[in-house]
């Protein structure tokens, strides 16, 4: 990634936040095997500032869309109590595999992080935290169904979890969804689409939304999106 790219990325600025488009398969920050991530270039997003922006929360590597930056401290503590508080209002649009029974509905599954031998993933077990996701049904082609949900809580892996919990994971999901990876090339189908912050009292919400990625595109006009 070159600055010119990350600067044509910001989908919201003002002085206090900004609102990226994040790409998939860039990480947030520095794995434990190393590689390429976001933290290596946000010196092109300073915009005059002394200090490069900081993350306010995360997506996972996979996942791209809307991500939130703090551009000094005070306002990444004013953004991190609203992500704390479920303040935030976000909306991901995500295909999963087969045709969902209703229309739209809540997942409201507790979930708890299991170490495995291969890895670790969030699984529903009701020792677990609580966990709650709304979601609609969009559209569907009858293989794949294309979802809008609303995460209420902010669990790890929850959108992705909840889904396979409710026996429609998502395509691509290495984790969730073992098998669905050929049905688009080993690509995560999950897009951070929306997000609202209501970051100044007196003032409406910043938001911004992420235009879709090209990965997506193709099944979300199968399913009845219209560019």
């Amino acid at each position: 990634m070159i600055p010119e790219d990350l600067v044509s990325r910001v989908l919201y600025r003002d002085a206090a936040a900004l609102i990226m488009d994040k790409p998939a398969g860039l990480m947030v920050h520095a794995g434990p095997s190393g590689g390429e991530h976001l933290q290596m270039y946000l010196s092109a997003l300073r915009f005059g500032e002394r200090r490069d922006p900081e993350l306010a929360h995360r997506l996972d590597k996979e996942t791209s869309g809307c991500l939130v930056l703090g551009r000094h401290k005070k306002a990444l503590a004013q953004l991190g109590a609203l992500f704390a508080q479920g303040l935030a209002a976000k909306t991901y649009w995500a295909m999963v595999v087969g045709r969902t029974r209703d229309t739209e509905g809540v997942m409201d599954f507790p979930l708890k992080k299991r170490e495995r031998s291969h890895g670790w993933r969030m699984e529903v077990d009701r020792s677990g935290q609580a966990s709650t996701t709304q979601w609609r049904l969009l559209g569907c082609d009858g293989r794949l169904s294309w979802l809008e949900c609303k995460p209420l809580t902010g669990r790890t892996h929850q959108i992705r979890a909840h889904c396979a919990a409710m026996g429609h994971p998502l395509v691509g999901d290495a984790i969730y969804g073992r098998g669905t990876g050929t049905l688009a090339g080993d690509r995560l189908l999950l897009h951070s689409r929306h997000i609202e912050l209501p970051l100044y009292p007196a003032k409406p919400p910043i938001s911004a939304t992420a235009p879709v990625p090209e990965h997506m595109r193709d099944y979300l006009v199968a399913c009845g999106w219209a560019d």
